[in-house]
């Protein structure tokens, strides 16, 4: 290999990665014009998500529903968890935490739940008490009782980041169709997890023990939000997948901690304590009971 391809190799490499993966950026002539697309190129696109398919109730032979954790330590769940410094990098790129944030503020995500039985309905200005936390410093508190108007110098604001998201739980449906004669997952919501806002400094919690579910997003309604926010691709940083694809695709890791039983659906720490082995023991069981459903179908 001569020293001009070893040259160019080296340039390309060193590319901001933001630039890569974008439209019209070998055909722009300015800056300004990368990631506008031509009408011709628009046309051609068809860039939509991929509907779900109608499955009537008396298709369904057999379900079960399971509650997940994807735990944002393992590298495979790391696309859902980057970028987090969003200063020196595109528009484009963002944590799924902050496509939620931005839509709900913004109004365009409006089925927004306190827990994933999706009942009660929640506004963003419902979940600032849990997004952020006000406190008023001790000088404050002498201001106030001074008779004195409150500065904002004495005043602490700590906003929950997308840093701060430590997981995600995830709700879906695992069931046979004997119509298409196999076993089907659907995905019908997820929420970010993160410490209490209140307690989130306070070294003396037990870090479980202060985990919250902030939200649950009903996921039907929001495809069209999730298609149009684009997961860094690693494999091949041209094509972009969305976040869409990749839940729906279950492109990830996640571990069941619960699911529906006649104990009115409790967790699995519930009745294996202080015993995380036997609990994931116990997660791969329910796991392979519903891996083993569809071989049964089949058996005679």
């Amino acid at each position: 290999m001569n020293w001009k391809n070893v040259i160019l190799i080296g340039a390309v490499t060193l590319l901001p990665i933001s630039m890569l993966g974008q439209a019209n950026i070998l055909n722009a002539k300015k800056p300004q014009d990368i990631g506008k697309k031509t009408e011709a190129q628009k046309a051609m696109d068809n860039d939509t998500y991929l509907e779900y398919g109608y499955v009537d109730d008396r298709d369904i032979l057999w379900s079960k529903t399971v509650w997940e954790v994807i735990d944002l330590d393992e590298r495979v769940n790391f696309p859902l968890y980057y970028p987090l410094d969003t200063i020196d990098i595109g528009k484009d790129r963002r944590s799924l935490y902050d496509v939620f944030i931005k839509n709900i503020k913004s109004g365009k995500l409006t089925d927004v739940y306190v827990d994933s039985y999706f009942t009660e309905k929640r506004v963003f200005s419902d979940l600032e008490a849990t997004l952020q936390k006000v406190d008023t410093t001790d000088l404050g508190y002498e201001q106030i009782n001074a008779g004195e108007e409150l500065s904002d110098e004495y005043i602490n604001r700590r906003d929950l980041t997308a840093a701060d998201i430590e997981e995600y739980r995830i709700k879906g449906i695992w069931y046979f169709d004997k119509r298409q004669g196999e076993l089907k997952y659907r995905m019908l919501g997820i929420a970010p997890v993160a410490p209490d806002v209140n307690f989130i400094d306070d070294e003396s919690m037990d870090p479980a023990d202060a985990k919250v579910e902030l939200f649950w997003v009903w996921l039907p309604s929001a495809r069209q939000i999730l298609h149009d926010a684009k997961v860094f691709n690693q494999r091949n940083s041209a094509q972009p997948i969305s976040f869409d694809m990749l839940l729906n695709a279950r492109r990830f890791n996640g571990t069941i901690y619960k699911e529906d039983n006649v104990h009115g659906d409790r967790v699995i720490q519930e009745y294996i304590a202080d015993n995380a082995l036997f609990q994931l023991l116990e997660s791969k069981r329910i796991k392979e009971t519903i891996r083993d459903r569809e071989q049964d179908m089949w058996a005679y």
